[in-house]
């Protein structure tokens, strides 16, 4: 039996997306930017796109930019809304345990570019603490950016409370959500919610991988990252990837097609997995586990057994899972969330996530927990203490 449960990592596509991605590239393929019927064509399909996700996410049209993915829409919200705004300060904020596009972009500017960043530490639970975030606010912040779901350990952050203690303070200062792991599972409204710009990855939603997008409000100031001809009002200049930008809306309006009944689903599996696998001796779910955290992420502690040893012995099994995020690179470390959750000793080599979606069964979780019970007892006698 196959079983996949690292959707957090990327996702299958929709197969109306296969569809219409290899339309566009086989049939309607040509340039946006030419301006016979091929191009007006390929347009429409931009036009679209455009249409869906400012529906869905309650916005303008205007505000919707296509980019290569979640790590491109973090680079251009963050360095291009620095360099926008460093006059008025060079103080920017993030928490401790954002995804690797997000601390190395922050970590770009202030090695390279001179702005000063603070970290905010996290709860037990992995929840942004909202007391250091006041604290850390000053005259010198231009910007704020917050993960809406942390991606190792599904932590649900208060983004509607940080957004406005920031706006409280200084309704100037931007307010940026990476959104790549809550985009698809939650009714993401950036007006409603104080959000001046929002990221969003095409393959978490069972669109084509290379594809996302940045949501940037009318009122933000910001300088593009990438120069050419000036496509997109020139904020992201470069020929867009319309088969991509095709597949993209079409996997957002299939996602929120019936989204409850979808995430309340994927709610049960998680509840009947965390029942069943902390039966197993020496076991630990790190972070909240019921309605406050993400219906699909399960971060799993086994003592006795390097994660990467477990891995590999699912895998064997037929069983696909992650040792962390597999965002950054396949090389195992350390993981800095769990860190800086403070997870205890024994299981910060120890952990795997499973990520389920809507396509995750019943049957398959069965078969993952019959798994790990004949596995975890027998690794852990052949382990060396």
């Amino acid at each position: 039996m196959e079983v996949y449960l690292d959707n957090s990592a990327t996702t299958r596509a929709y197969e109306k997306v296969g569809d219409v991605v290899r339309h566009v590239m086989c049939e309607d393929y040509g340039n946006p930017s030419s301006m016979h019927f091929k191009g007006v064509e390929a347009e429409r399909y931009i036009k679209e796109a455009r249409e869906a996700f400012a529906k869905i996410l309650k916005v303008q049209e205007k505000e919707i930019f296509f980019t290569s993915g979640g790590t491109e829409s973090d680079n251009l919200a963050l360095i291009g809304a620095a360099r926008a705004n460093h006059r008025a300060g060079k103080h920017l904020i993030t928490s401790s345990i954002e995804h690797p596009a997000i601390l190395n972009t922050m970590r770009y500017l202030e090695e390279e570019e001179g702005f000063r960043v603070t970290y905010l530490p996290v709860d037990r639970y992995g929840r942004v603490r909202l007391d250091a975030l006041k604290e850390a606010l000053c005259e010198d912040t231009i910007l704020v950016s917050i993960m809406y779901v942390n991606n190792e350990v599904g932590s649900v952050q208060p983004i509607t409370e940080a957004a406005s203690i920031v706006k409280a303070y200084n309704k100037n200062i931007l307010f940026h959500v990476d959104a790549v792991q809550g985009f698809g599972k939650y009714h993401i409204y950036p007006k409603k919610m104080k959000i001046d710009m929002l990221s969003v990855s095409g393959h978490k939603i069972h669109g084509p991988k290379g594809t996302g997008i940045l949501y940037i409000g009318d009122h933000v100031k910001i300088k593009p990252i990438v120069f050419g001809g000036e496509q997109q009002k020139n904020i992201r200049s470069g020929t867009e990837n319309v088969p991509g930008i095709a597949g993209l809306a079409a996997a957002a309006k299939e996602i929120y097609k019936d989204l409850d009944a979808k995430v309340a689903g994927m709610r049960e599996l998680k509840k009947h997995f965390i029942e069943e696998v902390t039966k197993i001796e020496s076991t630990t779910v790190h972070g909240l586990y019921d309605e406050t955290s993400a219906p699909h992420i399960i971060s799993v502690g086994f003592a006795g057994i390097r994660s990467e040893v477990l891995l590999h012995a699912l895998e064997d099994k037929g069983i696909c899972v992650s040792s962390g995020s597999a965002c950054a690179s396949n090389h195992p470390a350390i993981s800095g969330v769990l860190k800086g959750i403070g997870a205890k000793k024994e299981y910060l080599d120890a952990t795997l996530r499973f990520s389920m979606s809507e396509f995750t069964t019943l049957e398959e979780i069965d078969y993952t927990l019959e798994t790990l019970n004949s596995l975890v007892p027998m690794l852990r006698r052949y382990t060396r203490h």
